[in-house]
């Protein structure tokens, strides 16, 4: 055999092995996340299943129409609008339509849906004797602008009688497209390293997470005008079509005890105020609680099924006595 052959076939030797190799860790990545408890294969999923590119960019992103999948060990599903829950039902006369607006939060990641805070409002209407619909539009990894453009592109003939704007304190960050490459959406392997990778030489910590929303809270920062420009257009519409309009914020449940974002929250009072909102601060019903007992999972800092409730305990008298 040639000099020439003999590291011809080393080369696909090498190859042959790398794959190999690849394809078993890729499968040994698969069996392992299987449970349903690694947060970010769970988030890549919902992506892949739930998620589709928008041919609005300003979205980026939006859900699949009638899709179904079973994530972080819960059912999620959306209808005809892409909403989480069942199919809309007509409006009877006289009938209040309530629309949540936001991200992941507000669609409930990692929470059975009738037991998200939408699904608990309704639930208290209806005890109450009262016939209110109660829609829930969150979608992860959205920001005002998002959802803004959301409801004004694809569920105005929804025809609402209140928005809630559940804010986020990530709301007002300018958001990346997004749609990544080939391999990231297929592949659970390099999806785990990119995100290690991303955590190796990212930024991390409280104090950093401070500085960075310090930074996106500048009055001249783009997000923040964008933020700004997103809840403008919602007052606008809501106004021409006499909308009531809530502004509710959510806690980063990270730190609750001497939290470090009130001052975030104070500046969301303000903005609302003088867009003629109905603010509620999420903050206080968590403020005694243990972040941990209201995470999702361990690993997961969304607020768990405990943390809805909480959410809704607090939102019902505001949306009950508009």
């Amino acid at each position: 055999m040639t000099k020439g052959r003999t590291i011809l076939f080393s080369v696909i030797a090498v190859i042959i092995s790398l794959v190999v190799s690849l394809a078993a860790a890729e499968l040994i990545l698969r069996v392992k996340n299987s449970a349903g408890t690694n947060y970010d294969i769970e988030m890549w999923k919902y992506a892949n299943t739930l998620k589709r590119q928008s041919d609005d960019p300003l979205m980026g992103h939006e859900h699949r129409p009638n899709a179904s999948a079973h994530l972080q060990n819960v059912d999620i599903r959306t209808n005809e609008y892409g909403l989480r829950g069942g199919p809309v039902q007509p409006l009877a006369p006289g009938e209040r339509r309530i629309l949540f607006l936001g991200s992941s939060i507000t669609l409930g990641w990692g929470v059975p849906e009738d037991q998200t805070m939408t699904a608990l409002i309704e639930e208290k209407f209806r005890k109450d004797g009262m016939n209110v619909q109660v829609l829930n539009a969150g979608i992860g990894n959205y920001n005002t602008t998002r959802y803004s453009e959301l409801f004004l592109k694809r569920l105005t003939q929804l025809e609402p009688t209140d928005i809630v704007i559940n804010y986020f304190i990530n709301d007002a960050e300018i958001l990346p497209a997004g749609g990544g490459s080939w391999i990231l959406r297929h592949s659970q392997l390099a999806v785990t390293l990119w995100i290690a990778a991303n955590r190796l030489f990212g930024q991390t910590g409280m104090g950093n997470l401070e500085s960075h929303y310090r930074a996106v809270y500048d009055p001249n920062a783009p997000g923040y005008k964008q933020m700004l420009a997103g809840l403008d257009r919602i007052k606008a519409y809501a106004g021409a079509h006499h909308i009531r309009v809530y502004l509710a914020i959510t806690p980063d449940i990270h730190q609750l005890t001497n939290y470090p974002f009130l001052y975030i929250h104070e500046r969301m009072a303000q903005v609302a105020a003088e867009r003629g909102f109905t603010f509620i601060d999420l903050y206080p019903p968590f403020e005694h609680e243990d972040p941990t007992g209201i995470w999702a999972m361990p690993g997961d800092p969304h607020p768990n099924a405990h943390g809805h409730k909480l959410m809704a305990d607090t939102l019902y008298p505001a949306l009950k006595d508009p």
